[in-house]
This record gives structure tokens, C-alpha cells and sequence, in this order.
């Protein structure tokens, strides 16, 4: 599992072409945190039963309604639902970087974000390797296209997250610890392109600094 500093530049907003001590300032601090802490994740896959325009995952409260979903999901008949979280202690390191240097604090959040996306990339793979001549979707989160936000919560029921890696949803709906997510992949017998991916579908593209600056995370 490796951290992708260019990932997190781009979260920075750095492009491809970031001034030479940006670089070597975010691999410091990458440095630091891949060595103080890792991704935990926990995943689980779930039968689909097509309900209406949606998909219900039977014995579960999750229920996938939207286009992002009817897309990614046509041509499956399981799904797999994964949290993944920095945890608490990531939360505590940027704490006392904000107090300490702030400018360093924003690096180190740019960090984050990139370890966690590395531990969800971690946990795709071992989905993988655990279902030989299956075929995955992208994964796609709450807030993603049209997938309601508010799905996080029965996803993280539905795996238990908060016993098992200390992830759960606040009543307005944000998830802590801070660098937590939790995504939605399906399985198929025939292989899958990739459907959603760009600005168009992503939830943020009214808001994002990538965007405003011209540029994207490349997803």
C-alpha cells in the first residue's frame, strides 16, 4: 500500500507541474504519516434484488436509487459495500499541525485524503483476488453523481463499521473520523468499463477548487 503524493498535489490543487519544495515538503509529510498510521477498512458483498428503479441489498437498510446506481449496477448481480478510515489518530495529527504550522496542516490533509483513497485502492484489490473470474465496477460513493449522501448512514450499518473500525455518521450527516469513506462496487461476470467517471457525475462539480483552477483529480 503506498500513498500517491501526486494525489494528493492534485488535492492541493498543484497540477501537474507543483514548485520542486511543494514536492518534497508533501513527501515529508507523507513520509511521517504512512509510518504513524495505516487504513483500516472493512468490506462486505451482498446479494441485489432489483426493486423499482433501484437496487435493494437484501437484509440490509441500503437501498441504491439514482442513475449513478441504475449505470454501475446493470449488468450485476452483487454488490459489495466498503468503509475505509484513517481513524481518530489522523484526526489528532491534524489537530496539532493546525496549532503548529498551518500550511504544513493543509499538506498534511491533502496526505490523508490520498492514504485513505490508497487503503480503499487495498481493499479493491483483496475483492479482487478473493472473487477470480468476477469482474468490478468502479466504486462509488454517497454524494457521487446521484447516490444520496444520506446513504452512508445504512452503509455503515450494514457493515458494522462503527464496532469494527470506529467509522459512523453524524445526524447532519457528515462521517468521522475525518478521513472516512465509505464507497459501493459492483460485481459482475462479464467485464465492466468504466461508466461514471468524470466532473459531469461528480457531486462537488459546482464547488471544486480543481475545477475553478481548470483543472481535475482526474477521476
Amino acid at each position: 500500500m503506498e500513498l500517491n503524493v501526486d494525489e494528493a498535489l492534485r488535492y492541493l490543487g498543484a497540477g501537474s507541474g507543483p514548485p520542486e519544495s511543494l514536492r518534497c515538503e508533501a513527501e515529508k509529510i507523507a513520509q511521517r504519516l504512512t509510518a504513524a498510521l495505516r487504513p483500516r477498512y472493512v468490506y462486505r458483498v451482498f446479494p441485489l434484488a432489483r426493486e423499482g428503479d433501484g437496487f435493494l441489498l437484501p437484509g440490509t437498510n441500503v437501498v441504491l436509487t439514482g442513475n449513478s446506481a441504475r449505470t454501475m449496477l446493470a449488468q450485476c448481480d452483487r454488490a459489495a459495500l466498503l468503509a475505509c478510515t484513517l481513524g481518530t489518530k489522523f484526526d489528532t495529527m491534524l489537530r496539532a499541525e493546525q496549532a503548529r504550522d498551518m500550511a504544513s496542516a493543509v499538506i498534511l490533509d491533502a496526505c490523508g485524503g490520498a492514504w485513505v483513497e490508497a487503503g480503499c485502492d487495498a481493499a479493491e484489490q483483496e475483492l479482487r483476488d478473493k472473487l477470480p473470474g468476477l469482474y468490478l465496477t468502479d466504486r462509488f460513493s454517497p454524494g457521487y453523481g446521484d447516490l444520496p449522501l444520506e446513504l452512508q448512514t445504512a452503509i455503515c450499518g450494514a457493515l458494522d463499521a462503527q464496532r469494527r473500525i470506529g467509522v459512523h455518521v453524524t445526524s447532519s450527516m457528515l462521517i468521522n473520523p475525518v478521513k472516512s469513506v465509505t464507497a459501493v462496487i459492483g460485481i459482475s461476470d462479464r467485464p465492466q468499463r468504466a461508466r461514471i467517471r468524470g466532473c459531469a457525475f461528480c457531486s462537488m462539480n459546482k464547488t471544486c477548487t480543481l475545477r475553478r483552477g481548470g483543472k481535475s483529480c482526474a477521476l
